[in-house]
């Protein structure tokens, strides 16, 4: 006789307690400005997938492309100002 186990542990690990914490929604909300601007370069990007890039084409993905990593700096240096002690004061 086979006996049925339960996967209690797969169906419960998506219940509704576990939601983000407040540090995880704060994390979020640092790097909501990178992600936007991953995005704006990701369409960018998916609009020349199917044909050659004109110039406008390349200034877009040009400018997307300094945006991110202006924000990846602007991450890096509020990260790293927020855990150096003292700083700042």
């Amino acid at each position: 006789m086979n006996h049925i186990v339960t996967v209690q542990d797969a169906v419960t690990a998506f219940a509704d307690f576990m939601e983000p914490t407040d540090a995880e929604l704060d994390a979020i909300e640092q790097e909501m400005p990178l992600i936007l601007a991953d995005v704006d370069l990701l369409d960018a990007q998916i609009i020349t997938l199917d044909r050659l890039p004109n110039e406008v084409d390349a200034r877009r993905i040009r400018r997307a492309r300094n945006r991110v990593l202006s924000e990846r700096r602007a991450l890096a240096n509020r990260n790293a100002g927020a855990a150096l002690p003292g700083v700042g004061a």
